[in-house]
């Protein structure tokens, strides 16, 4: 690892927020090509499994922190991908909501269940990762709404 200097310390702190990202990332993704789903698609069945009835492109833009152009592509590859179907509450209506196929639950049963986040995370004890915690949501609360 890098040797941390006082200097440079925001430097080594962005590195280290990045790799441990990588790994995670690395690790969810090897973890979810049995199901040939990526993290985002993985993600996206899971907030259309929460959200339940109210699963829109607006409610999953919010919720994933995409926009709406980005995430109706996704949607679209989704649907062809069998994961994800669209359904009009009346037959002239404009505005469409997502469920997911009996594929895309089976897939999102699945996932929801993978360990990768768990076994990285276990090199920190409960309170190291509430600390944790806390000072990642700090960072995040106080940066949000400037970037």
């Amino acid at each position: 690892m890098i040797e941390v200097k006082s200097n440079n310390s925001l430097m080594y702190s962005r590195f280290l927020i990045g790799k441990t990202r990588q790994i995670l990332l690395r690790a969810r993704k090897k973890e979810l090509d049995a199901y040939s789903v990526t993290p985002r698609q993985a993600h996206v069945l899971t907030c259309i499994y929460e959200l339940g009835k109210k699963a829109d492109l607006s409610a999953l833009a919010e919720r994933t922190e995409r926009n709406m152009n980005t995430l109706s592509i996704n949607m679209t590859k989704m649907e062809q991908d069998g994961l994800v179907k669209k359904i009009r509450d009346t037959p002239k209506s404009t505005k469409l909501r997502f469920e997911l196929t009996e594929r895309g639950y089976y897939i999102y049963q699945n996932v929801r269940k993978v360990k990768s986040a768990k076994t990285i995370m276990s090199a920190l004890t409960e309170e190291e990762r509430q600390q944790l915690i806390a000072l990642l949501e700090k960072i995040v609360d106080k940066s949000q709404n400037n970037y």
